[in-house]
Protein backbone atom coordinates (compact mmCIF):
# COMPACT_ATOMS: atom_id res chain seq x y z
CA UNK A 1 0.00 0.00 0.00
CA UNK A 2 1.21 3.33 -0.80
CA UNK A 3 2.09 5.47 2.26
CA UNK A 4 1.36 9.57 2.11
CA UNK A 5 5.03 11.14 3.48
CA UNK A 6 4.38 14.79 1.82
CA UNK A 7 0.64 16.69 0.75
CA UNK A 8 -0.22 19.44 -0.96
CA UNK A 9 -3.42 20.88 -0.02
CA UNK A 10 -4.91 22.74 -2.95
CA UNK A 11 -7.43 24.87 -1.07
CA UNK A 12 -6.95 28.04 1.25
CA UNK A 13 -8.11 29.67 4.67
CA UNK A 14 -9.89 27.08 7.34
CA UNK A 15 -10.34 24.21 5.85
CA UNK A 16 -6.69 23.70 4.86
CA UNK A 17 -5.08 24.77 8.48
CA UNK A 18 -7.72 22.26 9.74
CA UNK A 19 -6.14 19.49 7.22
CA UNK A 20 -2.49 20.54 7.66
CA UNK A 21 -3.30 19.72 11.49
CA UNK A 22 -4.07 16.45 11.01
CA UNK A 23 -1.35 16.12 8.60
CA UNK A 24 1.10 17.11 11.31
CA UNK A 25 -0.26 14.68 13.81
CA UNK A 26 0.47 11.98 11.54
CA UNK A 27 3.83 13.02 10.51
CA UNK A 28 2.96 13.91 6.94
CA UNK A 29 4.80 17.11 5.45
CA UNK A 30 2.42 19.58 3.82
CA UNK A 31 2.42 21.80 0.92
CA UNK A 32 0.52 25.42 0.58
CA UNK A 33 -0.64 26.57 -2.39
CA UNK A 34 -1.49 30.56 -2.07
CA UNK A 35 -2.51 33.11 -4.69
CA UNK A 36 -0.42 36.60 -4.57
CA UNK A 37 -3.47 38.11 -2.32
CA UNK A 38 -3.04 35.37 0.22
CA UNK A 39 0.77 35.90 0.73
CA UNK A 40 0.56 36.39 4.42
CA UNK A 41 -1.80 34.08 5.01
CA UNK A 42 -2.34 31.43 7.83
CA UNK A 43 -2.14 28.15 6.01
CA UNK A 44 0.94 29.37 3.81
CA UNK A 45 2.66 30.17 7.07
CA UNK A 46 1.83 26.60 8.74
CA UNK A 47 2.53 24.80 5.96
CA UNK A 48 6.11 23.25 5.74
CA UNK A 49 6.44 24.44 2.22
CA UNK A 50 4.22 26.84 -0.03
CA UNK A 51 4.52 28.15 -2.99
CA UNK A 52 2.33 30.88 -5.15
CA UNK A 53 0.08 29.61 -7.96
CA UNK A 54 -0.74 32.78 -9.39
CA UNK A 55 -3.03 36.34 -8.81
CA UNK A 56 -5.74 36.55 -6.51
CA UNK A 57 -8.55 35.63 -9.05
CA UNK A 58 -9.31 31.42 -8.12
CA UNK A 59 -9.82 31.15 -11.79
CA UNK A 60 -5.85 32.20 -12.33
CA UNK A 61 -4.64 31.23 -9.01
CA UNK A 62 -6.73 27.91 -6.70
CA UNK A 63 -8.14 26.67 -9.90
CA UNK A 64 -5.07 26.24 -11.95
CA UNK A 65 -4.88 21.95 -12.10
CA UNK A 66 -1.85 21.78 -14.31
CA UNK A 67 0.24 24.89 -11.79
CA UNK A 68 -0.68 22.63 -9.21
CA UNK A 69 0.21 19.59 -10.29
CA UNK A 70 3.71 20.34 -11.59
CA UNK A 71 3.96 22.17 -7.93
CA UNK A 72 3.49 18.66 -6.78
CA UNK A 73 6.00 17.05 -9.35
CA UNK A 74 8.92 19.96 -8.36
CA UNK A 75 8.43 19.42 -4.56
CA UNK A 76 7.87 15.53 -4.35
CA UNK A 77 4.25 15.12 -3.57
CA UNK A 78 2.84 12.00 -2.56
CA UNK A 79 -0.98 13.57 -2.54
CA UNK A 80 -3.62 16.52 -2.61
CA UNK A 81 -6.07 16.90 -0.48
CA UNK A 82 -8.69 19.41 -2.34
CA UNK A 83 -10.83 19.83 0.94
CA UNK A 84 -13.87 21.79 -0.06
CA UNK A 85 -15.13 24.06 -2.99
CA UNK A 86 -12.59 24.85 -5.58
CA UNK A 87 -11.31 21.90 -8.02
CA UNK A 88 -13.06 19.20 -4.52
CA UNK A 89 -15.69 18.24 -7.11
CA UNK A 90 -14.10 18.36 -10.47
CA UNK A 91 -14.03 14.89 -11.76
CA UNK A 92 -11.20 15.74 -14.48
CA UNK A 93 -9.15 17.19 -11.88
CA UNK A 94 -9.04 14.27 -10.24
CA UNK A 95 -8.56 12.04 -12.92
CA UNK A 96 -5.41 14.53 -13.87
CA UNK A 97 -3.98 13.81 -10.60
CA UNK A 98 -4.43 9.99 -10.77
CA UNK A 99 -2.70 10.24 -14.35
CA UNK A 100 0.13 11.88 -12.75
CA UNK A 101 0.89 9.42 -10.40
CA UNK A 102 -0.37 11.08 -7.38
CA UNK A 103 -2.77 9.74 -4.77
CA UNK A 104 -5.80 12.20 -4.75
CA UNK A 105 -7.04 11.99 -1.03
CA UNK A 106 -11.23 11.71 -2.35
CA UNK A 107 -13.53 9.54 -3.95
CA UNK A 108 -12.70 7.80 -7.68
CA UNK A 109 -13.17 10.38 -10.86
CA UNK A 110 -16.10 8.18 -11.83
CA UNK A 111 -17.97 8.61 -8.77
CA UNK A 112 -17.55 12.57 -8.73
CA UNK A 113 -19.15 12.23 -12.41
CA UNK A 114 -22.22 10.18 -11.49
CA UNK A 115 -22.98 12.23 -7.94
CA UNK A 116 -22.16 15.64 -10.20
CA UNK A 117 -24.96 14.88 -11.93
CA UNK A 118 -28.32 15.36 -9.80
CA UNK A 119 -29.98 12.74 -13.24
CA UNK A 120 -27.29 10.35 -13.34
CA UNK A 121 -27.49 9.60 -8.93
CA UNK A 122 -31.26 9.56 -9.51
CA UNK A 123 -30.52 6.35 -12.22
CA UNK A 124 -27.75 5.33 -10.27
CA UNK A 125 -29.38 4.59 -6.66
CA UNK A 126 -32.82 3.62 -8.80
CA UNK A 127 -32.20 -0.10 -8.21
CA UNK A 128 -32.36 0.45 -4.26
CA UNK A 129 -34.71 1.25 -2.32
CA UNK A 130 -34.55 5.00 -1.62
CA UNK A 131 -37.49 6.96 -1.10
CA UNK A 132 -37.04 9.91 -4.22
CA UNK A 133 -39.22 12.95 -4.29
CA UNK A 134 -41.99 12.50 -6.94
CA UNK A 135 -41.06 14.17 -10.64
CA UNK A 136 -39.64 13.75 -13.99
CA UNK A 137 -36.79 10.88 -14.12
CA UNK A 138 -34.90 12.64 -16.73
CA UNK A 139 -34.12 15.98 -18.26
CA UNK A 140 -37.04 17.57 -19.53
CA UNK A 141 -37.29 17.95 -23.30
CA UNK A 142 -41.22 18.53 -23.82
CA UNK A 143 -42.75 21.08 -22.00
CA UNK A 144 -46.34 20.38 -22.82
CA UNK A 145 -45.44 16.60 -21.41
CA UNK A 146 -43.61 18.12 -18.31
CA UNK A 147 -46.94 20.31 -18.14
CA UNK A 148 -49.07 17.10 -17.61
CA UNK A 149 -46.35 15.55 -15.40
CA UNK A 150 -46.32 18.75 -13.27
CA UNK A 151 -50.37 18.44 -13.50
CA UNK A 152 -49.88 14.95 -11.95
CA UNK A 153 -47.82 16.03 -9.93
CA UNK A 154 -49.74 18.82 -7.78
CA UNK A 155 -48.46 21.75 -7.50
CA UNK A 156 -46.14 23.85 -6.25
CA UNK A 157 -43.38 22.07 -8.08
CA UNK A 158 -39.56 22.84 -8.45
CA UNK A 159 -37.74 23.31 -11.61
CA UNK A 160 -33.80 22.16 -11.16
CA UNK A 161 -30.86 22.38 -12.85
CA UNK A 162 -29.27 19.30 -13.39
CA UNK A 163 -25.94 20.14 -12.75
CA UNK A 164 -27.14 22.79 -10.00
CA UNK A 165 -26.29 23.89 -6.37
CA UNK A 166 -26.70 26.80 -4.31
CA UNK A 167 -29.92 26.92 -5.57
CA UNK A 168 -28.82 28.27 -8.74
CA UNK A 169 -30.80 27.06 -11.79
CA UNK A 170 -34.19 26.09 -9.25
CA UNK A 171 -37.55 27.75 -9.55
CA UNK A 172 -40.79 27.24 -7.61
CA UNK A 173 -43.69 27.11 -9.37
CA UNK A 174 -46.95 27.41 -7.60
CA UNK A 175 -49.63 26.89 -10.72
CA UNK A 176 -49.73 26.12 -14.33
CA UNK A 177 -49.69 29.60 -15.75
CA UNK A 178 -46.13 30.60 -14.28
CA UNK A 179 -44.91 27.32 -15.99
CA UNK A 180 -43.07 28.27 -19.00
CA UNK A 181 -41.48 32.03 -17.81
CA UNK A 182 -40.30 29.86 -14.54
CA UNK A 183 -38.75 27.39 -16.91
CA UNK A 184 -37.07 29.53 -19.08
CA UNK A 185 -35.59 31.09 -15.82
CA UNK A 186 -34.07 27.76 -14.82
CA UNK A 187 -32.59 27.03 -17.42
CA UNK A 188 -31.56 30.25 -18.49
CA UNK A 189 -29.52 30.49 -15.17
CA UNK A 190 -28.27 26.83 -15.28
CA UNK A 191 -26.70 27.44 -18.88
CA UNK A 192 -24.90 30.98 -16.97
CA UNK A 193 -24.14 28.97 -13.60
CA UNK A 194 -23.19 25.59 -14.95
CA UNK A 195 -23.08 25.82 -19.19
CA UNK A 196 -25.77 22.72 -19.25
CA UNK A 197 -29.50 23.57 -19.30
CA UNK A 198 -30.86 20.67 -18.64
CA UNK A 199 -33.37 20.99 -15.79
CA UNK A 200 -35.97 18.56 -14.29
CA UNK A 201 -39.24 18.54 -12.00
CA UNK A 202 -39.88 17.13 -8.33
CA UNK A 203 -42.86 17.57 -6.18
CA UNK A 204 -41.66 20.98 -4.26
CA UNK A 205 -42.13 20.06 -0.50
CA UNK A 206 -43.72 23.15 1.42
CA UNK A 207 -41.94 22.73 4.41
CA UNK A 208 -38.85 20.94 4.25
CA UNK A 209 -35.87 20.14 6.58
CA UNK A 210 -32.64 19.42 5.24
CA UNK A 211 -30.92 16.37 6.93
CA UNK A 212 -27.66 14.98 5.50
CA UNK A 213 -25.31 11.74 6.65
CA UNK A 214 -21.75 11.35 6.59
CA UNK A 215 -20.35 8.38 5.17
CA UNK A 216 -17.31 6.93 4.75
CA UNK A 217 -16.29 4.44 2.53
CA UNK A 218 -12.92 2.46 1.55
CA UNK A 219 -11.34 0.90 -1.42
CA UNK A 220 -12.27 -2.62 -0.32
CA UNK A 221 -16.35 -1.96 -0.74
CA UNK A 222 -16.85 -1.23 3.35
CA UNK A 223 -18.83 1.66 3.82
CA UNK A 224 -20.27 2.97 6.71
CA UNK A 225 -22.27 6.53 8.20
CA UNK A 226 -21.81 8.25 10.76
CA UNK A 227 -25.61 9.52 11.78
CA UNK A 228 -27.09 13.09 10.42
CA UNK A 229 -26.37 16.94 10.46
CA UNK A 230 -29.51 19.33 10.62
CA UNK A 231 -28.35 22.11 7.76
CA UNK A 232 -32.02 23.89 8.00
CA UNK A 233 -31.08 26.74 8.94
CA UNK A 234 -30.19 28.64 5.39
CA UNK A 235 -30.16 31.90 3.59
CA UNK A 236 -30.13 32.00 -0.06
CA UNK A 237 -30.33 28.41 0.07
CA UNK A 238 -26.62 28.25 1.40
CA UNK A 239 -26.27 26.97 4.86
CA UNK A 240 -25.55 28.62 8.19
CA UNK A 241 -25.97 26.66 10.88
CA UNK A 242 -25.55 23.32 11.37
CA UNK A 243 -26.27 20.61 14.07
CA UNK A 244 -25.33 17.41 14.82
CA UNK A 245 -27.76 14.72 15.93
CA UNK A 246 -31.01 16.43 14.53
CA UNK A 247 -33.54 16.96 16.95
CA UNK A 248 -36.44 15.15 15.59
CA UNK A 249 -35.40 11.98 14.03
CA UNK A 250 -36.24 8.57 15.86
CA UNK A 251 -33.51 6.28 16.28
CA UNK A 252 -35.60 3.99 13.71
CA UNK A 253 -35.72 7.31 11.13
CA UNK A 254 -32.27 7.69 11.57
CA UNK A 255 -31.15 3.70 11.03
CA UNK A 256 -33.41 3.79 7.94
CA UNK A 257 -31.64 6.93 6.58
CA UNK A 258 -28.38 6.26 7.28
CA UNK A 259 -29.03 2.48 5.35
CA UNK A 260 -30.04 4.59 2.40
CA UNK A 261 -27.20 6.43 2.61
CA UNK A 262 -24.74 3.85 2.46
CA UNK A 263 -26.86 2.57 -0.69
CA UNK A 264 -26.43 5.40 -2.31
CA UNK A 265 -22.51 5.66 -1.50
CA UNK A 266 -22.49 2.25 -2.73
CA UNK A 267 -24.30 2.58 -6.10
CA UNK A 268 -21.36 4.60 -7.26
CA UNK A 269 -18.66 2.34 -5.79
CA UNK A 270 -17.88 5.25 -3.63
CA UNK A 271 -14.79 5.54 -1.29
CA UNK A 272 -13.64 8.21 0.92
CA UNK A 273 -15.53 10.65 3.08
CA UNK A 274 -19.08 11.90 1.31
CA UNK A 275 -22.62 13.44 2.27
CA UNK A 276 -25.58 12.32 1.33
CA UNK A 277 -28.48 15.12 1.63
CA UNK A 278 -32.09 14.22 2.15
CA UNK A 279 -35.27 16.95 2.59
CA UNK A 280 -37.75 15.54 5.40
CA UNK A 281 -40.87 16.97 5.24
CA UNK A 282 -43.54 17.42 8.23
CA UNK A 283 -44.22 13.50 8.59
CA UNK A 284 -40.84 12.72 9.00
CA UNK A 285 -40.60 10.76 5.41
CA UNK A 286 -37.32 11.63 4.11
CA UNK A 287 -36.20 11.65 0.24
CA UNK A 288 -32.72 11.55 -1.74
CA UNK A 289 -31.79 15.01 -2.58
CA UNK A 290 -28.10 14.24 -4.00
CA UNK A 291 -24.52 13.55 -2.82
CA UNK A 292 -21.77 15.61 -2.40
CA UNK A 293 -18.58 13.92 -3.31
CA UNK A 294 -16.44 16.14 -0.79
CA UNK A 295 -15.71 16.76 2.65
CA UNK A 296 -18.56 19.34 4.11
CA UNK A 297 -17.75 22.77 5.72
CA UNK A 298 -19.50 21.10 8.56
CA UNK A 299 -18.00 18.00 9.34
CA UNK A 300 -16.75 19.09 12.66
CA UNK A 301 -20.25 18.39 14.20
CA UNK A 302 -20.04 15.53 13.22
CA UNK A 303 -16.36 14.86 14.50
CA UNK A 304 -17.58 15.67 17.93
CA UNK A 305 -20.66 13.40 18.24
CA UNK A 306 -18.60 10.45 16.98
CA UNK A 307 -15.03 10.77 18.01
CA UNK A 308 -13.63 10.44 14.79
CA UNK A 309 -11.36 12.54 12.40
CA UNK A 310 -12.48 12.21 8.81
CA UNK A 311 -9.34 14.03 7.49
CA UNK A 312 -7.64 11.21 9.29
CA UNK A 313 -9.81 8.56 7.76
CA UNK A 314 -9.77 10.21 4.16
CA UNK A 315 -5.99 10.02 4.45
CA UNK A 316 -6.04 6.57 5.49
CA UNK A 317 -8.70 5.59 2.86
CA UNK A 318 -6.40 7.46 0.11
CA UNK A 319 -3.48 5.03 1.15
CA UNK A 320 -5.81 2.14 0.31
CA UNK A 321 -6.25 0.98 4.49
CA UNK A 322 -9.04 -1.06 5.73
CA UNK A 323 -11.96 1.14 7.21
CA UNK A 324 -10.85 0.50 10.96
CA UNK A 325 -14.18 1.34 12.41
CA UNK A 326 -17.22 -0.80 11.88
CA UNK A 327 -20.91 0.54 12.09
CA UNK A 328 -21.88 -1.29 15.55
CA UNK A 329 -18.72 0.86 16.81
CA UNK A 330 -20.16 4.23 16.44
CA UNK A 331 -22.44 6.00 19.11
CA UNK A 332 -23.86 9.24 19.25
CA UNK A 333 -22.13 11.05 22.11
CA UNK A 334 -23.70 14.44 23.40
CA UNK A 335 -24.66 17.38 20.62
CA UNK A 336 -23.28 19.80 18.66
CA UNK A 337 -23.38 22.93 16.63
CA UNK A 338 -22.00 25.35 14.44
CA UNK A 339 -22.44 28.32 12.92
CA UNK A 340 -20.82 30.18 9.92
CA UNK A 341 -19.22 33.07 10.44
CA UNK A 342 -19.52 35.03 7.35
CA UNK A 343 -18.54 38.50 6.57
CA UNK A 344 -22.04 39.53 5.69
CA UNK A 345 -24.44 42.58 6.73
CA UNK A 346 -27.54 40.63 7.72
CA UNK A 347 -28.95 43.93 8.21
CA UNK A 348 -28.64 44.30 4.48
CA UNK A 349 -29.77 41.06 2.90
CA UNK A 350 -26.59 38.86 3.72
CA UNK A 351 -24.72 41.14 1.30
CA UNK A 352 -20.71 40.43 1.47
CA UNK A 353 -19.17 43.48 3.52
CA UNK A 354 -15.11 42.54 3.08
CA UNK A 355 -12.77 44.58 5.18
CA UNK A 356 -9.74 44.73 7.39
CA UNK A 357 -10.49 42.94 10.59
CA UNK A 358 -9.69 45.75 12.96
CA UNK A 359 -10.74 43.41 16.24
CA UNK A 360 -10.73 40.20 16.11
CA UNK A 361 -10.39 37.67 19.41
CA UNK A 362 -11.93 34.45 19.61
CA UNK A 363 -13.69 32.83 22.06
CA UNK A 364 -12.34 30.07 24.54
CA UNK A 365 -13.21 27.62 27.11
CA UNK A 366 -14.76 24.36 27.50
CA UNK A 367 -16.57 23.25 24.39
CA UNK A 368 -15.87 25.81 22.20
CA UNK A 369 -13.56 24.72 18.85
CA UNK A 370 -12.66 27.50 16.00
CA UNK A 371 -11.70 26.89 12.61
CA UNK A 372 -10.29 29.78 11.13
CA UNK A 373 -7.81 31.16 8.49
CA UNK A 374 -7.62 34.79 10.13
CA UNK A 375 -6.16 36.74 12.64
CA UNK A 376 -6.44 40.47 13.97
CA UNK A 377 -5.34 43.14 11.00
CA UNK A 378 -5.76 40.69 8.17
CA UNK A 379 -8.03 41.80 5.43
CA UNK A 380 -10.38 39.34 4.30
CA UNK A 381 -10.42 39.35 -0.21
CA UNK A 382 -13.31 40.23 -2.25
CA UNK A 383 -12.40 37.47 -4.58
CA UNK A 384 -13.38 34.14 -2.15
CA UNK A 385 -16.06 33.39 -0.15
CA UNK A 386 -16.46 35.56 2.74
CA UNK A 387 -16.28 32.99 5.56
CA UNK A 388 -13.90 34.01 8.32
CA UNK A 389 -14.61 30.95 10.65
CA UNK A 390 -16.67 28.01 11.68
CA UNK A 391 -17.24 28.73 15.80
CA UNK A 392 -18.46 24.88 17.07
CA UNK A 393 -19.47 24.19 20.44
CA UNK A 394 -20.13 20.75 22.21
CA UNK A 395 -22.53 19.80 25.28
CA UNK A 396 -23.71 16.65 26.67
CA UNK A 397 -27.28 17.59 25.24
CA UNK A 398 -28.50 19.81 22.68
CA UNK A 399 -29.39 22.97 25.21
CA UNK A 400 -25.99 22.95 26.69
CA UNK A 401 -24.49 23.17 23.04
CA UNK A 402 -26.82 26.04 22.35
CA UNK A 403 -25.73 27.64 25.83
CA UNK A 404 -22.51 27.60 24.84
CA UNK A 405 -23.07 28.57 21.61
CA UNK A 406 -24.76 31.97 22.84
CA UNK A 407 -21.53 32.89 25.14
CA UNK A 408 -19.45 32.23 22.26
CA UNK A 409 -20.88 34.15 20.18
CA UNK A 410 -20.59 36.82 23.11
CA UNK A 411 -16.82 36.76 23.20
CA UNK A 412 -16.14 36.77 19.95
CA UNK A 413 -14.79 39.55 19.23
CA UNK A 414 -14.86 40.67 15.25
CA UNK A 415 -14.57 44.76 14.25
CA UNK A 416 -13.94 46.35 10.75
CA UNK A 417 -16.21 44.34 8.77
CA UNK A 418 -20.09 43.46 9.68
CA UNK A 419 -20.62 39.68 10.24
CA UNK A 420 -23.22 37.16 10.68
CA UNK A 421 -22.60 36.88 14.69
CA UNK A 422 -25.73 39.01 15.17
CA UNK A 423 -28.08 36.79 13.08
CA UNK A 424 -26.79 33.36 14.48
CA UNK A 425 -27.27 34.45 17.73
CA UNK A 426 -30.70 35.63 17.31
CA UNK A 427 -31.87 32.15 15.94
CA UNK A 428 -30.03 30.18 19.24
CA UNK A 429 -32.22 32.09 21.47
CA UNK A 430 -35.17 31.95 19.33
CA UNK A 431 -38.03 29.57 20.02
CA UNK A 432 -38.49 28.08 17.31
CA UNK A 433 -34.90 26.78 17.16
CA UNK A 434 -34.26 26.14 20.76
CA UNK A 435 -37.75 23.46 20.22
CA UNK A 436 -35.99 22.15 17.24
CA UNK A 437 -39.66 22.97 15.63
CA UNK A 438 -38.26 24.97 12.38
CA UNK A 439 -37.48 24.31 8.49
CA UNK A 440 -35.43 25.77 5.47
CA UNK A 441 -37.59 28.86 5.70
CA UNK A 442 -36.63 30.23 9.21
CA UNK A 443 -35.08 33.48 7.66
CA UNK A 444 -37.58 34.19 5.78
CA UNK A 445 -40.36 33.06 8.25
CA UNK A 446 -38.86 34.64 11.54
CA UNK A 447 -36.03 37.09 10.24
CA UNK A 448 -36.06 40.52 9.88
CA UNK A 449 -32.75 43.57 10.00
CA UNK A 450 -35.32 45.21 12.77
CA UNK A 451 -34.76 42.19 15.01
CA UNK A 452 -31.35 43.34 15.11
CA UNK A 453 -32.16 46.53 16.83
CA UNK A 454 -33.49 45.09 19.90
CA UNK A 455 -29.47 44.14 20.65
CA UNK A 456 -26.93 45.83 21.74
CA UNK A 457 -26.16 49.00 20.37
CA UNK A 458 -23.20 48.47 17.62
CA UNK A 459 -21.31 51.19 19.00
CA UNK A 460 -21.17 49.75 22.64
CA UNK A 461 -20.22 46.70 20.75
CA UNK A 462 -17.53 47.65 18.84
CA UNK A 463 -15.94 49.79 22.42
CA UNK A 464 -16.29 46.77 24.02
CA UNK A 465 -14.47 44.49 21.78
CA UNK A 466 -11.85 47.07 21.12
CA UNK A 467 -11.13 47.34 24.96
CA UNK A 468 -11.05 43.16 25.42
CA UNK A 469 -8.41 43.12 22.61
CA UNK A 470 -6.46 45.87 24.09
CA UNK A 471 -6.65 43.67 27.69
CA UNK A 472 -5.68 40.60 25.62
CA UNK A 473 -2.57 42.19 24.15
CA UNK A 474 -1.65 44.08 27.08
CA UNK A 475 -1.33 40.60 28.99
CA UNK A 476 -0.30 38.01 26.43
CA UNK A 477 2.95 36.34 26.92
CA UNK A 478 5.52 37.07 24.07
CA UNK A 479 5.63 33.29 22.26
CA UNK A 480 6.32 32.56 18.88
CA UNK A 481 3.45 32.17 16.69
CA UNK A 482 1.54 28.65 15.96
CA UNK A 483 3.99 26.86 13.38
CA UNK A 484 6.37 29.57 12.67
CA UNK A 485 9.76 28.34 12.36
CA UNK A 486 13.02 29.05 12.77
CA UNK A 487 14.67 31.68 10.08
CA UNK A 488 16.56 29.58 7.44
CA UNK A 489 13.79 26.56 7.18
CA UNK A 490 11.59 27.97 5.31
CA UNK A 491 14.27 29.22 2.56
CA UNK A 492 12.81 26.19 -0.25
CA UNK A 493 9.32 28.21 -0.05
CA UNK A 494 10.28 31.53 0.10
CA UNK A 495 12.40 31.65 -2.97
CA UNK A 496 9.53 29.99 -4.86
CA UNK A 497 6.51 32.90 -3.44
CA UNK A 498 8.67 35.64 -4.66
Amino acid sequence: MPSIRKLLVANRGEIALRIMRTCREMGIQTVAIYSEVDRHALHVRYADEAVCVGPAPSSESYLKADVIIDVCRQLGVDAIHPGYGFLSENANFARLVREAGLIFVGPSPESIEVMGSKLAAKAAVATYNIPMVPGTPSAITDRAEAKVISAQIGYPILIKASAGGGGKGMRIVERDEEFDEQMDRAVSEAISAFGDGSVFIEKYVTSPRHVEIQVLGDQHGNIIHLFERECSVQRRHQKVIEEAPSAVLTPEIRAEMGRCAVDVARACGYYGAGTVEFIVDNDLNFYFLEMNTRLQVEHPVTELITGVDLVKQMIYIAEGKTLPIKQEDLHIKGHAVEVRVYAEDPANNFLPDVGTLQTYVRPQGNGVRVDDGFEQGMEIPIYYDPMIAKLITYGNDRPEAIDKMVRAIDEYQITGVQTTLPFCRYVMKHEAFTSGNFDTHFVSRYFTPDVLKTMPDEMETQLAAVLAAKLFQDHKPTTKAIGSQPEGSRSRWRERSR
